[in-house]
């Protein structure tokens, strides 16, 4: 049987949720640096080539940054609520069952 979540409490969430999009912002601020780095590199070593290229540099290292960010800011939103021990793991209960015979 699950067991209740932090997240379930509105004021524990709001707390979670406001650090979450607090690490969103910091990272895009770092986001917003490092794709200015790598255009300034890119800028360096091949010159003007084509704007096509510097907007799918820009692009690509922007949505790599914060999609990494997004998903990590989750993990570590659900590990420090708690909310990973909440839940129902049929597995974990099957295994334990199966070393105990």
């Amino acid at each position: 049987m699950s067991g209740p979540s932090q997240l379930d409490d509105p004021q524990n969430a709001s707390i979670a949720w406001s650090r979450y999009w607090m690490l969103m912002r910091w990272m895009g601020l770092l986001t917003l640096l490092c794709v200015v780095i790598a255009l300034a590199i890119l800028y360096y070593l091949h010159g003007l080539v084509s704007i096509h290229m510097y907007i799918a540099a820009a692009g690509g290292v922007a949505f790599a940054l914060m999609l990494t960010s997004a998903l990590m800011g989750l993990v570590f939103l659900s590990s420090g609520t708690g909310h990973d021990e909440s839940i129902d793991d049929p597995v974990t209960r099957e295994v334990n069952s199966n070393e105990q015979e």
